[in-house]
């Protein structure tokens, strides 16, 4: 009756470990600054969610039940990490529950457009929700088609390592200026 409840779970450990590589990567100073995101709370939140969509969509769609498994705790993780954040900033109890309410649906509204944008056959929707979510601009803005670039390398540094791989602890190559 109870044995499933105490088991390890070992997708939890991958999990941490995958979001801990993702924030690493979001935090790549030459992604910041001029000529590229903006280096606020805003900007830094907008790149890490941006990590964390690529990698989740890598592990949903080749990683089989171990990748699902692994990008839930990848999601729940990104979302204890902002509550903390959140509270730390010093913002009580009732703002920070609906606070990540509104971020996990801005989250998921995030996920669905750079998965349109990526499957779409103009490469001009990538730069254009780039755009919009990270540049804060309704039209298409030049630095976009850099941040573009930065977006397809991830997706080969995720496909290189596959999302079943991933799965099971392999953590990927996230692209460093260093």
């Amino acid at each position: 009756m109870w044995p499933n409840w105490f088991r390890p779970r070992p997708e939890k450990a991958i999990g941490k470990a995958l979001y801990a590589s993702i924030v690493q990567a979001a935090r790549e100073p030459a992604l910041y600054g001029e000529g590229a995101v903006p280096d606020t709370l805003e900007g830094r939140l907008e790149l890490i969610l941006l990590h964390a969509a690529l990698t989740i969509r890598s592990l949903r769609r080749d990683g089989g039940e171990p990748g699902r498994a692994v990008s839930q705790v990848v999601f729940d993780t990104m979302f204890e990490d902002f509550d903390i954040a959140m509270r730390e900033l010093g913002l009580g109890d009732s703002a920070v529950g609906k606070k990540i309410r509104f971020m996990a649906e801005g989250f998921y509204g995030r996920a669905h457009s750079y998965d349109s944008a990526l499957d779409a056959p103009e490469a001009e929707a990538l730069e254009q929700v780039l755009s919009r979510n990270l540049l804060g601009s309704e039209d298409i803005d030049p630095r976009a088609a850099a941040l573009a670039d930065r977006v397809h390398t991830v997706l080969a540094a995720l496909e290189a390592t596959g999302g079943a791989a991933m799965a099971q602890g392999e953590l990927p190559a996230f692209p460093s200026s260093r």
